[in-house]
């Protein structure tokens, strides 16, 4: 993405990418100027045997947030990371971290933003064996210069966080894969960094194994609010993790959104192939689906509440108490009743309830009541509610989603399409789930 769009997303800023490159070879200069010539990178090196690595790479990372930058062997995305902490010197660009613009950043000034900001965990554990596995945590607050105690302190209350406190003294070679690489999530914990870079961390990890591991970020990251970047290429594990992902390949960004928008809306056929059996009901959480409540209060007349119904088109409506918590749902045919006076005499209090974060999947007994789900916030307030049956088109793969900014559009393979306003799309997830 070589624009200058605004790319921020609505939240503080804390990292910014623009306009990055990264060329390997005798002339960078002119493997640049070919790029926005519009040369691909294969005719790059088959002209000039130069590599374009990273090829006019912009994006921003909110504050608190999991940035997954995914793509396969050869996409550009290890070098990339890299470039970010100046492991490796980008060739042009800029790189701020809290505005501050660190490719012209000094020898010192980049030892001290490594030592107080920046933590990175890669993919090979780099556990020193001869040292405990409290000495390999407080290795990096040994360098900052922080006493003893200082540095145990830290250390164990990191490997607490990792559930692996009790082998604070033990050999890491006494420990599984798994063990090992929580104690290198430890080491970066450890120096509190406000930015954590994580290079396919996971990825030499059995499957069962891996997924724990997310599962320790996922938790990790609902307590200490980390701006993570993390590089992978599983699709699966890019969407079960991240807020929002960038698909790279050939040292560009093809596609970057959150989850759903990727998985709704691939860009090319390139993102298609990667998503084409992915199990979008995982993936979609119920606020994609989320419809205006238009409730009901409970002395609203029958007639006024018939009104209501007909003019919403709607066959059955919540109603609120005055501080707006459900009470239960009322039905159109039962108020249609003869005899009915009050809402009260029809109304439904054991209704379906779920809330926004949640995926699909998790919906489908809710659903099954045949009553629309009331979404309610953590205190307990209405704030919206879902048609079960095109949770159940989804699920049944019986329809298609598009997912833009603003709306969220279901076609089913009927005619006809149903569009569904919910603002602009929430980005930051409160429950990976």
């Amino acid at each position: 993405m070589g624009d200058d769009t605004d790319l921020t997303a609505g939240t503080e800023e804390k990292i910014r990418v623009e306009h990055l490159f990264k060329i390997f070879g005798a002339d960078p200069q002119d493997t640049i100027r070919r790029i926005r010539d519009g040369a691909s990178k294969e005719q790059i090196y088959a002209e000039t045997a130069s590599v374009a690595a990273v090829s006019d790479v912009s994006f921003s990372v909110n504050q608190g947030e999991i940035f997954v930058v995914m793509g396969l062997s050869g996409s550009g995305k290890s070098t990339l990371i890299r470039c970010i902490n100046r492991l490796i010197e980008p060739t042009e660009g800029r790189i701020l971290l809290d505005g501050e613009d660190i490719v012209g950043m000094d020898v010192e000034g980049l030892r001290r933003l490594r030592l107080n900001k920046l933590s990175m965990v890669f993919q090979h554990f780099a556990l020193f064996p001869h040292k405990t596995v409290g000495e390999n945590v407080e290795y990096g607050l040994k360098i900052r210069g922080l006493s003893a105690r200082e540095r145990r302190e830290k250390a164990v209350r990191a490997l607490e966080q990792v559930g692996l406190a009790a082998y604070t003294d033990v050999p890491p070679d006494n420990l599984s894969g798994g063990m090992q690489q929580r104690v290198g999530l430890a080491r970066g914990l450890a120096v509190d960094p406000e930015i954590m870079l994580m290079d396919e961390p996971f990825s030499a990890l059995d499957p069962l194994i891996r997924r724990d591991m997310q599962d320790e970020l996922l938790a990790l990251q609902q307590q200490l609010h980390m701006t993570i970047i993390f590089i992978t290429h599983d699709l699966h594990e890019a969407l079960r993790i991240g807020d929002r992902i960038a698909i790279m390949k050939d040292g560009r960004f093809v596609q970057m959104g959150t989850p759903e928008e990727i998985v709704a809306n691939p860009a090319d056929d390139y993102v298609s192939a990667f998503t084409r059996d992915v199990d979008r009901s995982r993936v979609f959480r119920a606020h994609l689906l989320r419809r205006d409540a238009h409730a009901l209060s409970p002395d609203t007349a029958i007639e006024t509440a018939l009104e209501r119904f007909e003019s919403l088109g709607r066959e059955a409506l919540y109603v609120v108490d005055g501080h707006g918590r459900p009470l239960g749902v009322v039905r159109r045919h039962d108020l249609e009743r003869a005899g009915q006076t009050i809402l009260q005499d029809s109304l439904i209090d054991d209704f379906p309830s779920a809330q926004e974060s949640q995926e699909l999947i998790e919906l489908y007994t809710a659903c099954a009541k045949g009553l629309p789900v009331a979404l309610v916030d953590d205190d307990g307030h209405l704030d919206g509610v879902i048609d079960p049956l095109e949770v159940f088109q989804i699920l049944g793969g019986g329809s298609d989603v598009s997912v833009e900014e603003g709306n969220t559009s279901v076609q089913s393979g009927k005619p006809g399409r149903s569009t569904i306003h919910t603002g602009t799309l929430e980005t930051r997830r409160t429950d990976h789930g």
